[in-house]
Protein backbone atom coordinates (compact mmCIF):
# COMPACT_ATOMS: atom_id res chain seq x y z
CA UNK A 1 0.00 0.00 0.00
CA UNK A 2 1.50 3.38 -1.27
CA UNK A 3 1.03 5.16 1.98
CA UNK A 4 2.95 3.02 3.89
CA UNK A 5 5.46 2.13 1.57
CA UNK A 6 8.53 3.98 3.17
CA UNK A 7 7.49 2.37 6.68
CA UNK A 8 7.25 -0.91 5.27
CA UNK A 9 10.34 -0.62 3.35
CA UNK A 10 12.64 0.46 6.64
CA UNK A 11 10.83 -2.15 8.67
CA UNK A 12 11.92 -4.60 6.41
CA UNK A 13 15.33 -4.10 6.53
CA UNK A 14 15.48 -4.16 9.67
CA UNK A 15 14.59 -7.58 9.97
CA UNK A 16 16.73 -8.66 7.01
CA UNK A 17 19.56 -7.25 9.48
CA UNK A 18 18.27 -9.64 12.23
CA UNK A 19 18.09 -13.13 10.04
CA UNK A 20 21.82 -13.36 9.94
CA UNK A 21 21.67 -13.39 13.73
CA UNK A 22 21.48 -17.26 15.81
CA UNK A 23 21.30 -15.84 18.86
CA UNK A 24 19.91 -12.05 19.67
CA UNK A 25 21.95 -10.21 22.65
CA UNK A 26 20.13 -7.37 24.56
CA UNK A 27 22.45 -4.72 21.97
CA UNK A 28 20.94 -7.24 19.47
CA UNK A 29 17.48 -5.88 20.52
CA UNK A 30 18.04 -2.19 21.87
CA UNK A 31 19.57 -1.68 18.37
CA UNK A 32 16.21 -3.03 16.77
CA UNK A 33 13.77 -1.28 18.74
CA UNK A 34 15.72 1.83 17.92
CA UNK A 35 15.68 1.30 14.39
CA UNK A 36 11.98 0.52 14.35
CA UNK A 37 11.90 4.08 16.38
CA UNK A 38 13.24 6.02 13.70
CA UNK A 39 11.18 4.42 10.78
CA UNK A 40 7.78 5.34 13.27
CA UNK A 41 8.38 8.76 13.64
CA UNK A 42 9.61 9.17 9.92
CA UNK A 43 6.59 7.80 8.85
CA UNK A 44 4.95 10.43 11.44
CA UNK A 45 3.04 8.50 14.15
CA UNK A 46 2.41 10.28 16.88
CA UNK A 47 5.17 10.52 19.75
CA UNK A 48 3.39 8.56 22.55
CA UNK A 49 1.89 6.27 20.15
CA UNK A 50 5.76 4.89 19.44
CA UNK A 51 7.46 5.57 22.82
CA UNK A 52 4.05 3.17 24.02
CA UNK A 53 5.05 0.46 20.77
CA UNK A 54 8.52 0.63 21.26
CA UNK A 55 8.90 0.10 25.02
CA UNK A 56 6.47 -3.04 24.91
CA UNK A 57 8.47 -4.44 22.04
CA UNK A 58 11.85 -4.31 24.14
CA UNK A 59 10.08 -6.24 27.07
CA UNK A 60 8.58 -8.59 25.08
CA UNK A 61 11.61 -8.98 22.86
CA UNK A 62 14.56 -9.44 25.73
CA UNK A 63 11.48 -11.87 27.49
CA UNK A 64 11.57 -15.61 27.52
CA UNK A 65 9.30 -16.11 24.58
CA UNK A 66 12.29 -14.82 22.06
CA UNK A 67 15.13 -16.36 24.76
CA UNK A 68 13.79 -19.84 24.19
CA UNK A 69 12.97 -19.43 20.51
CA UNK A 70 14.10 -21.78 17.85
CA UNK A 71 14.41 -18.98 16.01
CA UNK A 72 15.33 -14.93 17.50
CA UNK A 73 14.46 -13.22 14.28
CA UNK A 74 11.20 -14.76 13.31
CA UNK A 75 10.02 -14.12 16.88
CA UNK A 76 10.73 -10.61 16.96
CA UNK A 77 8.98 -9.65 13.84
CA UNK A 78 5.81 -11.87 15.67
CA UNK A 79 6.08 -9.68 18.20
CA UNK A 80 6.39 -6.79 16.21
CA UNK A 81 3.41 -8.06 14.19
CA UNK A 82 1.19 -8.38 16.97
CA UNK A 83 2.05 -4.48 18.76
CA UNK A 84 1.25 -3.66 15.39
CA UNK A 85 -2.00 -4.98 15.16
CA UNK A 86 -2.89 -3.82 19.15
CA UNK A 87 -1.78 0.07 17.94
CA UNK A 88 -4.31 -0.57 14.85
CA UNK A 89 -7.46 -1.68 16.65
CA UNK A 90 -6.78 -5.11 17.33
CA UNK A 91 -9.74 -7.10 16.08
CA UNK A 92 -11.79 -5.66 13.27
CA UNK A 93 -15.07 -4.01 13.94
CA UNK A 94 -18.26 -4.32 11.24
CA UNK A 95 -21.12 -1.32 10.98
CA UNK A 96 -23.76 -2.44 13.47
CA UNK A 97 -27.28 -2.19 11.94
CA UNK A 98 -30.24 -0.96 13.89
CA UNK A 99 -32.86 -3.71 15.15
CA UNK A 100 -36.04 -0.87 13.77
CA UNK A 101 -34.63 -0.08 10.23
CA UNK A 102 -33.64 2.19 8.81
CA UNK A 103 -29.80 2.37 10.01
CA UNK A 104 -28.85 5.96 10.47
CA UNK A 105 -24.78 7.18 9.28
CA UNK A 106 -23.14 10.39 9.57
CA UNK A 107 -20.05 11.11 7.97
CA UNK A 108 -18.01 13.54 9.45
CA UNK A 109 -14.43 15.03 8.92
CA UNK A 110 -12.71 18.18 7.41
CA UNK A 111 -13.43 19.70 4.18
CA UNK A 112 -11.83 17.42 1.31
CA UNK A 113 -11.04 14.51 3.31
CA UNK A 114 -13.25 12.47 0.99
CA UNK A 115 -16.59 12.28 2.83
CA UNK A 116 -18.56 12.89 -0.15
CA UNK A 117 -16.34 9.63 -2.81
CA UNK A 118 -17.01 7.69 0.51
CA UNK A 119 -20.58 8.22 0.59
CA UNK A 120 -20.77 7.23 -2.69
CA UNK A 121 -18.50 4.46 -2.20
CA UNK A 122 -20.21 2.58 0.70
CA UNK A 123 -23.85 3.03 -0.85
CA UNK A 124 -22.46 1.36 -3.40
CA UNK A 125 -20.98 -1.61 -0.96
CA UNK A 126 -23.75 -1.86 0.74
CA UNK A 127 -26.13 -2.55 -1.78
CA UNK A 128 -23.97 -5.77 -3.38
CA UNK A 129 -24.81 -7.03 0.30
CA UNK A 130 -28.62 -6.72 -0.76
CA UNK A 131 -29.12 -2.87 1.15
CA UNK A 132 -31.03 0.01 0.12
CA UNK A 133 -29.36 2.89 1.20
CA UNK A 134 -30.40 6.27 0.59
CA UNK A 135 -27.77 9.42 0.84
CA UNK A 136 -28.48 12.46 2.37
CA UNK A 137 -27.27 15.47 0.93
CA UNK A 138 -26.41 17.86 4.04
CA UNK A 139 -23.21 19.52 3.20
CA UNK A 140 -25.02 22.71 2.09
CA UNK A 141 -22.07 24.77 2.50
CA UNK A 142 -19.26 23.89 -0.24
CA UNK A 143 -19.89 25.11 -3.39
CA UNK A 144 -21.55 22.28 -5.21
CA UNK A 145 -21.26 20.03 -2.88
CA UNK A 146 -24.81 18.53 -3.12
CA UNK A 147 -24.31 17.94 -7.11
CA UNK A 148 -20.92 16.42 -6.37
CA UNK A 149 -22.72 14.31 -4.29
CA UNK A 150 -25.84 13.41 -6.70
CA UNK A 151 -23.31 12.61 -9.82
CA UNK A 152 -21.39 9.88 -6.70
CA UNK A 153 -25.27 8.96 -6.08
CA UNK A 154 -25.75 8.48 -9.94
CA UNK A 155 -22.47 6.40 -10.62
CA UNK A 156 -23.36 4.10 -7.52
CA UNK A 157 -27.08 3.57 -8.68
CA UNK A 158 -28.35 4.48 -4.97
CA UNK A 159 -30.70 6.68 -4.40
CA UNK A 160 -30.23 10.68 -2.91
CA UNK A 161 -32.54 12.93 -1.18
CA UNK A 162 -31.41 16.26 -1.77
CA UNK A 163 -33.99 18.91 -1.32
CA UNK A 164 -32.13 21.82 -1.24
CA UNK A 165 -29.16 23.35 -3.71
CA UNK A 166 -26.37 23.95 -1.26
CA UNK A 167 -24.10 26.55 -1.91
CA UNK A 168 -24.58 28.32 1.61
CA UNK A 169 -28.96 27.90 1.10
CA UNK A 170 -30.66 25.73 3.32
CA UNK A 171 -30.58 24.16 6.70
CA UNK A 172 -28.87 21.00 7.53
CA UNK A 173 -29.89 19.73 10.27
CA UNK A 174 -33.88 19.97 9.18
CA UNK A 175 -32.32 18.43 5.56
CA UNK A 176 -30.80 15.48 7.99
CA UNK A 177 -34.03 15.13 9.78
CA UNK A 178 -36.16 15.30 6.80
CA UNK A 179 -34.45 12.73 5.09
CA UNK A 180 -34.24 10.27 7.84
CA UNK A 181 -38.73 10.55 7.44
CA UNK A 182 -38.38 9.95 3.66
CA UNK A 183 -35.83 6.92 4.29
CA UNK A 184 -38.46 5.30 6.51
CA UNK A 185 -41.42 6.47 4.40
CA UNK A 186 -39.55 5.19 0.82
CA UNK A 187 -38.49 1.66 2.92
CA UNK A 188 -34.81 2.32 3.04
CA UNK A 189 -33.06 0.33 5.26
CA UNK A 190 -29.66 2.69 6.08
CA UNK A 191 -29.50 6.31 5.83
CA UNK A 192 -25.94 8.25 4.62
CA UNK A 193 -25.84 11.51 5.84
CA UNK A 194 -22.98 13.50 4.28
CA UNK A 195 -22.67 16.95 6.22
CA UNK A 196 -20.30 19.92 5.86
CA UNK A 197 -16.55 20.10 6.82
CA UNK A 198 -14.41 23.47 6.75
CA UNK A 199 -10.51 23.87 6.54
CA UNK A 200 -9.57 23.37 9.81
CA UNK A 201 -11.45 22.50 13.28
CA UNK A 202 -13.39 25.51 14.21
CA UNK A 203 -16.45 25.89 16.66
CA UNK A 204 -19.64 26.55 13.74
CA UNK A 205 -17.88 23.28 12.16
CA UNK A 206 -18.19 21.17 15.20
CA UNK A 207 -21.96 22.83 16.61
CA UNK A 208 -23.73 21.87 13.18
CA UNK A 209 -21.88 18.48 13.37
CA UNK A 210 -23.29 18.26 17.23
CA UNK A 211 -26.57 19.72 16.13
CA UNK A 212 -27.24 17.21 13.00
CA UNK A 213 -26.22 13.86 15.49
CA UNK A 214 -28.64 15.14 18.09
CA UNK A 215 -31.47 15.79 15.95
CA UNK A 216 -30.99 12.45 14.03
CA UNK A 217 -29.68 10.16 16.90
CA UNK A 218 -27.36 8.32 14.36
CA UNK A 219 -26.22 4.74 14.97
CA UNK A 220 -22.97 4.56 13.74
CA UNK A 221 -21.04 8.49 13.04
CA UNK A 222 -17.87 7.36 10.59
CA UNK A 223 -14.97 10.47 11.30
CA UNK A 224 -13.38 10.22 7.52
CA UNK A 225 -9.91 11.44 7.90
CA UNK A 226 -7.33 11.57 5.18
CA UNK A 227 -4.26 9.29 5.72
CA UNK A 228 -1.98 11.92 3.72
CA UNK A 229 -2.72 15.14 6.45
CA UNK A 230 0.63 14.67 8.58
CA UNK A 231 0.58 14.80 12.26
CA UNK A 232 -1.95 16.97 12.34
CA UNK A 233 -4.50 13.78 11.76
CA UNK A 234 -4.06 13.13 16.01
CA UNK A 235 -5.17 16.81 16.63
CA UNK A 236 -8.11 16.67 14.56
CA UNK A 237 -9.39 13.71 15.59
CA UNK A 238 -9.23 14.38 18.95
CA UNK A 239 -10.80 18.05 18.22
CA UNK A 240 -13.81 15.74 16.90
CA UNK A 241 -14.03 13.51 19.31
CA UNK A 242 -14.28 16.44 21.91
CA UNK A 243 -16.62 17.82 20.14
CA UNK A 244 -18.88 15.31 18.38
CA UNK A 245 -17.65 11.75 19.06
CA UNK A 246 -17.64 9.38 17.03
CA UNK A 247 -18.09 5.55 16.75
CA UNK A 248 -15.47 4.65 13.98
CA UNK A 249 -12.67 5.97 11.29
CA UNK A 250 -12.05 5.78 7.80
CA UNK A 251 -9.25 6.10 6.56
CA UNK A 252 -9.39 7.73 2.66
CA UNK A 253 -6.44 8.56 -0.07
CA UNK A 254 -4.23 5.25 1.00
CA UNK A 255 -2.86 5.27 -2.40
CA UNK A 256 -1.35 8.30 -1.87
CA UNK A 257 2.47 8.69 -1.92
CA UNK A 258 2.87 10.92 1.75
CA UNK A 259 4.16 8.83 4.52
CA UNK A 260 0.66 8.30 6.10
CA UNK A 261 1.77 7.23 9.74
CA UNK A 262 -0.02 9.29 11.36
CA UNK A 263 -2.81 6.98 10.75
CA UNK A 264 -1.75 4.52 12.69
CA UNK A 265 -1.94 6.89 15.68
CA UNK A 266 -5.75 7.27 15.60
CA UNK A 267 -7.06 4.28 16.66
CA UNK A 268 -4.68 4.33 19.13
CA UNK A 269 -5.33 7.64 20.26
CA UNK A 270 -8.93 8.15 20.38
CA UNK A 271 -9.57 4.37 20.98
CA UNK A 272 -12.36 4.38 18.11
CA UNK A 273 -11.39 1.43 15.65
CA UNK A 274 -11.01 1.94 11.98
CA UNK A 275 -13.61 0.72 9.91
CA UNK A 276 -12.80 1.57 6.32
CA UNK A 277 -9.87 1.94 3.76
CA UNK A 278 -10.19 3.73 0.89
CA UNK A 279 -7.76 2.68 -1.66
CA UNK A 280 -8.40 4.81 -5.23
CA UNK A 281 -10.88 7.16 -6.70
CA UNK A 282 -12.98 4.03 -7.89
CA UNK A 283 -15.87 3.35 -5.91
CA UNK A 284 -14.91 0.16 -6.32
CA UNK A 285 -11.72 1.08 -4.57
CA UNK A 286 -13.04 0.44 -0.37
CA UNK A 287 -12.16 -2.41 1.46
CA UNK A 288 -13.18 -3.04 5.40
CA UNK A 289 -10.19 -2.56 7.76
CA UNK A 290 -8.63 -5.50 9.31
CA UNK A 291 -5.55 -4.21 11.56
CA UNK A 292 -4.02 -7.64 11.03
CA UNK A 293 -3.53 -7.82 7.54
CA UNK A 294 -2.86 -4.06 7.36
CA UNK A 295 0.19 -5.01 9.87
CA UNK A 296 0.40 -8.06 7.22
CA UNK A 297 1.20 -5.67 4.60
CA UNK A 298 3.41 -2.68 6.42
CA UNK A 299 5.75 -6.19 7.44
CA UNK A 300 5.54 -6.53 3.83
CA UNK A 301 3.99 -10.66 4.33
CA UNK A 302 1.35 -10.56 2.15
CA UNK A 303 -2.04 -10.10 2.39
CA UNK A 304 -3.66 -13.47 1.06
CA UNK A 305 -6.98 -13.38 2.83
CA UNK A 306 -7.97 -10.43 1.25
CA UNK A 307 -6.71 -11.40 -2.07
CA UNK A 308 -9.14 -15.00 -1.94
CA UNK A 309 -12.19 -12.80 -0.56
CA UNK A 310 -11.22 -10.52 -3.96
CA UNK A 311 -11.18 -13.85 -5.87
CA UNK A 312 -14.35 -15.13 -4.50
CA UNK A 313 -16.59 -12.04 -4.79
CA UNK A 314 -14.69 -12.01 -8.79
CA UNK A 315 -14.63 -15.74 -10.11
CA UNK A 316 -17.77 -17.66 -10.48
CA UNK A 317 -17.49 -21.10 -8.97
CA UNK A 318 -19.52 -23.59 -11.47
CA UNK A 319 -17.42 -21.72 -14.35
CA UNK A 320 -14.25 -22.13 -12.10
CA UNK A 321 -15.20 -26.11 -11.84
CA UNK A 322 -16.04 -26.42 -15.66
CA UNK A 323 -12.16 -25.03 -16.46
CA UNK A 324 -10.73 -26.52 -13.91
CA UNK A 325 -12.51 -30.04 -16.23
CA UNK A 326 -11.10 -28.67 -19.29
CA UNK A 327 -7.55 -28.52 -18.01
CA UNK A 328 -7.54 -31.97 -16.87
CA UNK A 329 -8.66 -33.00 -20.16
CA UNK A 330 -7.02 -31.02 -22.38
CA UNK A 331 -10.10 -28.99 -23.91
CA UNK A 332 -8.77 -25.38 -22.38
CA UNK A 333 -9.23 -23.09 -25.18
CA UNK A 334 -8.41 -19.38 -26.06
CA UNK A 335 -12.36 -18.63 -25.50
CA UNK A 336 -11.94 -19.91 -21.92
CA UNK A 337 -8.48 -18.06 -21.63
CA UNK A 338 -10.45 -14.87 -22.57
CA UNK A 339 -13.39 -15.54 -19.76
CA UNK A 340 -10.69 -15.71 -17.22
CA UNK A 341 -8.99 -12.95 -18.00
CA UNK A 342 -12.51 -10.85 -18.11
CA UNK A 343 -13.16 -12.34 -14.71
CA UNK A 344 -9.63 -11.32 -13.47
CA UNK A 345 -10.27 -7.62 -14.51
CA UNK A 346 -13.39 -7.45 -12.23
CA UNK A 347 -11.02 -8.17 -8.70
CA UNK A 348 -9.35 -4.38 -10.30
CA UNK A 349 -5.45 -3.37 -10.40
CA UNK A 350 -3.39 -6.13 -11.15
CA UNK A 351 -0.66 -4.31 -9.24
CA UNK A 352 -2.97 -4.05 -6.54
CA UNK A 353 -3.64 -7.86 -6.38
CA UNK A 354 0.28 -8.82 -6.80
CA UNK A 355 1.41 -6.23 -3.99
CA UNK A 356 -0.98 -8.38 -1.93
CA UNK A 357 1.58 -11.33 -2.28
CA UNK A 358 4.25 -12.20 0.34
CA UNK A 359 7.54 -10.57 -0.45
CA UNK A 360 6.45 -7.94 -3.08
CA UNK A 361 7.58 -5.07 -1.43
CA UNK A 362 11.14 -6.06 -2.14
CA UNK A 363 10.03 -6.36 -6.21
CA UNK A 364 9.06 -2.61 -6.00
CA UNK A 365 10.05 -1.65 -9.02
CA UNK A 366 8.69 -4.67 -11.10
CA UNK A 367 5.10 -4.12 -10.01
CA UNK A 368 5.73 -0.11 -11.15
CA UNK A 369 6.85 -1.53 -13.97
CA UNK A 370 3.61 -3.65 -14.54
CA UNK A 371 2.15 -2.97 -17.45
CA UNK A 372 -2.29 -2.79 -16.83
CA UNK A 373 -3.01 -2.55 -20.24
CA UNK A 374 -1.44 -5.95 -21.38
CA UNK A 375 -4.84 -7.40 -20.49
CA UNK A 376 -6.43 -5.24 -22.99
CA UNK A 377 -4.08 -5.99 -25.87
CA UNK A 378 -4.50 -9.61 -25.17
CA UNK A 379 -8.23 -9.30 -25.14
CA UNK A 380 -7.90 -7.65 -28.42
CA UNK A 381 -6.07 -10.38 -30.21
CA UNK A 382 -8.25 -12.91 -28.83
CA UNK A 383 -11.15 -10.85 -30.11
CA UNK A 384 -9.95 -10.80 -33.63
CA UNK A 385 -10.03 -14.63 -34.18
CA UNK A 386 -12.77 -16.59 -35.46
CA UNK A 387 -14.08 -19.09 -32.97
CA UNK A 388 -12.58 -22.15 -34.41
CA UNK A 389 -8.89 -20.19 -34.43
CA UNK A 390 -9.98 -19.90 -30.49
CA UNK A 391 -11.38 -23.42 -30.26
CA UNK A 392 -7.93 -24.64 -32.21
CA UNK A 393 -5.03 -22.14 -32.12
CA UNK A 394 -2.81 -24.84 -34.13
CA UNK A 395 -4.76 -23.36 -37.44
CA UNK A 396 -2.97 -20.34 -37.14
CA UNK A 397 -0.60 -20.32 -40.04
CA UNK A 398 1.58 -17.17 -41.24
CA UNK A 399 -1.18 -15.39 -43.26
CA UNK A 400 -3.93 -15.46 -40.49
CA UNK A 401 -1.61 -14.45 -37.49
CA UNK A 402 -1.06 -11.30 -40.17
CA UNK A 403 -4.42 -10.89 -40.28
CA UNK A 404 -5.43 -10.98 -36.14
CA UNK A 405 -2.26 -8.88 -35.89
CA UNK A 406 -3.92 -6.01 -38.04
CA UNK A 407 -6.98 -6.96 -37.03
CA UNK A 408 -6.42 -5.64 -33.01
CA UNK A 409 -3.43 -3.44 -34.18
CA UNK A 410 -1.23 -5.29 -32.72
CA UNK A 411 2.22 -7.26 -34.49
CA UNK A 412 2.42 -10.91 -35.86
CA UNK A 413 5.25 -10.74 -33.24
CA UNK A 414 2.54 -10.16 -30.55
CA UNK A 415 0.30 -12.56 -31.47
CA UNK A 416 3.08 -15.64 -31.64
CA UNK A 417 3.91 -14.59 -28.07
CA UNK A 418 0.47 -14.73 -26.95
CA UNK A 419 -0.38 -18.52 -28.59
CA UNK A 420 3.72 -19.35 -26.80
CA UNK A 421 2.17 -18.06 -23.49
CA UNK A 422 -0.95 -19.78 -24.00
CA UNK A 423 0.24 -22.62 -24.52
CA UNK A 424 2.61 -22.87 -21.63
CA UNK A 425 -0.11 -21.99 -19.14
CA UNK A 426 -2.44 -24.74 -20.44
CA UNK A 427 0.35 -27.17 -19.72
CA UNK A 428 1.14 -25.61 -16.16
CA UNK A 429 -2.50 -25.62 -15.07
CA UNK A 430 -3.14 -29.18 -16.43
CA UNK A 431 0.01 -30.71 -14.75
CA UNK A 432 -1.18 -28.95 -11.38
CA UNK A 433 -5.02 -29.75 -12.41
CA UNK A 434 -3.99 -33.80 -12.27
CA UNK A 435 -1.97 -33.13 -9.12
CA UNK A 436 1.74 -32.59 -10.50
CA UNK A 437 4.64 -30.30 -10.49
CA UNK A 438 4.55 -27.36 -13.22
CA UNK A 439 8.16 -26.64 -14.20
CA UNK A 440 8.04 -22.86 -14.45
CA UNK A 441 9.93 -21.96 -17.39
CA UNK A 442 13.03 -19.86 -15.72
CA UNK A 443 12.95 -21.15 -12.53
CA UNK A 444 14.16 -24.33 -10.88
CA UNK A 445 12.39 -27.06 -9.33
CA UNK A 446 10.81 -26.90 -6.20
CA UNK A 447 12.91 -27.54 -2.97
CA UNK A 448 12.32 -30.83 -1.91
CA UNK A 449 10.49 -31.35 -4.80
CA UNK A 450 11.86 -33.95 -8.15
CA UNK A 451 11.88 -32.10 -11.17
CA UNK A 452 9.13 -32.94 -12.97
CA UNK A 453 9.62 -34.67 -16.13
CA UNK A 454 13.33 -36.27 -15.17
CA UNK A 455 13.61 -39.91 -15.80
CA UNK A 456 14.51 -42.25 -12.83
CA UNK A 457 18.32 -43.06 -14.65
CA UNK A 458 18.61 -39.19 -14.88
CA UNK A 459 17.95 -38.54 -11.58
CA UNK A 460 20.42 -41.85 -10.62
CA UNK A 461 23.13 -40.56 -12.77
CA UNK A 462 22.71 -37.03 -11.09
CA UNK A 463 22.89 -38.42 -7.85
CA UNK A 464 25.45 -40.64 -8.02
CA UNK A 465 28.25 -38.33 -10.08
CA UNK A 466 26.84 -35.16 -9.15
CA UNK A 467 29.57 -32.62 -9.39
CA UNK A 468 32.11 -31.79 -6.04
CA UNK A 469 33.73 -28.98 -5.20
CA UNK A 470 37.77 -28.87 -5.54
CA UNK A 471 37.75 -27.54 -1.77
CA UNK A 472 38.77 -29.97 -0.09
CA UNK A 473 36.86 -28.36 2.95
CA UNK A 474 33.35 -27.86 0.74
CA UNK A 475 33.87 -31.63 -0.37
CA UNK A 476 33.43 -32.80 2.80
CA UNK A 477 30.34 -30.56 3.56
CA UNK A 478 29.28 -31.63 0.54
CA UNK A 479 29.33 -35.56 1.53
CA UNK A 480 27.83 -34.73 5.13
CA UNK A 481 24.85 -33.49 3.46
CA UNK A 482 24.46 -36.44 0.99
CA UNK A 483 24.89 -38.26 4.06
CA UNK A 484 22.14 -36.74 6.37
CA UNK A 485 20.08 -36.51 3.09
CA UNK A 486 20.20 -33.14 3.30
CA UNK A 487 18.52 -31.24 0.48
CA UNK A 488 20.96 -29.10 -1.67
CA UNK A 489 18.40 -26.49 -2.32
CA UNK A 490 18.88 -23.25 -0.52
CA UNK A 491 16.02 -21.57 0.83
CA UNK A 492 15.45 -17.79 2.33
CA UNK A 493 15.71 -16.78 5.26
CA UNK A 494 17.72 -19.16 6.92
CA UNK A 495 15.11 -21.72 7.37
CA UNK A 496 16.09 -25.06 5.72
CA UNK A 497 15.40 -26.95 2.74
CA UNK A 498 11.44 -27.67 2.37
CA UNK A 499 9.97 -30.77 3.06
CA UNK A 500 8.25 -32.78 -0.12
CA UNK A 501 4.32 -32.36 -0.42
CA UNK A 502 2.13 -34.99 1.22
CA UNK A 503 -0.36 -36.76 -0.98
CA UNK A 504 -2.90 -35.01 1.41
CA UNK A 505 -1.03 -31.64 0.38
CA UNK A 506 -1.94 -32.99 -3.51
CA UNK A 507 -5.30 -34.05 -2.46
CA UNK A 508 -6.15 -30.21 -1.42
CA UNK A 509 -4.79 -28.53 -4.54
CA UNK A 510 -6.52 -30.95 -7.16
CA UNK A 511 -9.70 -29.40 -4.88
CA UNK A 512 -8.89 -26.17 -5.42
CA UNK A 513 -8.96 -26.60 -8.73
CA UNK A 514 -12.15 -28.48 -8.51
CA UNK A 515 -10.26 -32.41 -8.86
CA UNK A 516 -12.36 -34.81 -6.47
Amino acid sequence: MATFGTLSDRLTETFRNLRTKGKLTAADVDGTVREIRRALLDADVALPVVKDFTAKVRERALGDEVNKALNPAQQVVQIVNEELIAILGGEQRRLEFAKNPPTVIMLAGLQGSGKTTFAGKLAKQLQGEGHTPLLVAADLQRPNAVTQLTVVAEQAGATIYAPEPGNGVGDPVRVSRDGVEHARRQQHDIVIIDTAGRLGVDAELMKQAADIRAAVDPDEVLFVIDAMIGQDAVNTAKAFQDGVDFTGVVLSKLDGDARGGAALSVASVTGRPIMFASTGEGLDDLEPFHPDRMASRILDLGDILTLIEQAQNAFDEAEALKVAEKLATETFTLEDFLEQMQQLKKMGSMKKMLGMLPGMGQMKQQLEDFDEREIDRTEAIIRSMTPGERRNPKVLNGSRRLRIARGSGMTVTDVNQLVQRFEQAAKMMKTVARGGTPNIPGMGAMPGMGRPGASSKRGKKAKGSGSRSGNPAKRAAENAGLATGQSATGSGFGLGGQPAPSEADMAEIQKLFGKN
